[in-house]
């Protein structure tokens, strides 16, 4: 697919909400339960170190967010989250989030990515993770809660960017 990984920008917002609450709908992939709301959404994303947007045609497709995956002594290690709108999928949109993404990372001085919670389930991020040479460093049993009420292993990944 012929899109273009860019810094997102406020007239963005709408479509990165819409995207980010179907995932969240979804109910598979991110923790988060409650849809964001126009105010939540433009908070959520000037809140990141580093948002971007998939974007071909003149439509946003996907998106991720950047941050430190924690603080002071260990916010040299990055997190991120992926969003493909549902329709897009399958097109490589994925990989070409994740990999700008560690190229971001790397810039902003970051020494690796980690990923905390991967849904086992999530079979398609999972290989395309490991796929670009991310390794698993432990799973977590029943670590995410599915919408059926069942539970799901979390597999923790980590990048080294230095």
């Amino acid at each position: 697919m012929n899109a273009v990984i860019r810094a997102y920008a406020p007239r963005d917002e709408e479509a990165m909400r819409g995207i980010w609450n179907e995932v969240v709908c979804s109910g598979d992939a991110v923790p988060q339960e409650e849809e964001l709301t126009r105010e939540a959404a433009a908070a959520f994303f000037a809140a990141q170190t580093r948002c971007a947007v998939a974007e071909a045609g003149g439509e946003v497709l996907g998106l991720y967010i950047l941050h430190p995956n924690n603080v002071g002594r260990c916010g040299h290690v990055a997190n991120c989250s992926y969003a493909v709108r549902m329709d897009c999928r399958g097109r490589g949109l994925g990989e070409l989030l994740v990999r700008d993404s560690l190229a971001a990372a790397r810039a902003l001085g970051f020494r690796a990515m980690q990923f905390n919670a991967v849904v086992a389930g999530n079979t398609r991020a999972r290989a395309l993770y490991e796929r670009l040479g991310f390794r698993t460093v432990g799973v977590i049993p029943g670590g995410f809660r599915l919408p059926d009420g069942s539970f799901s292993d979390t597999v923790v990944y980590i990048f080294p960017l230095a």
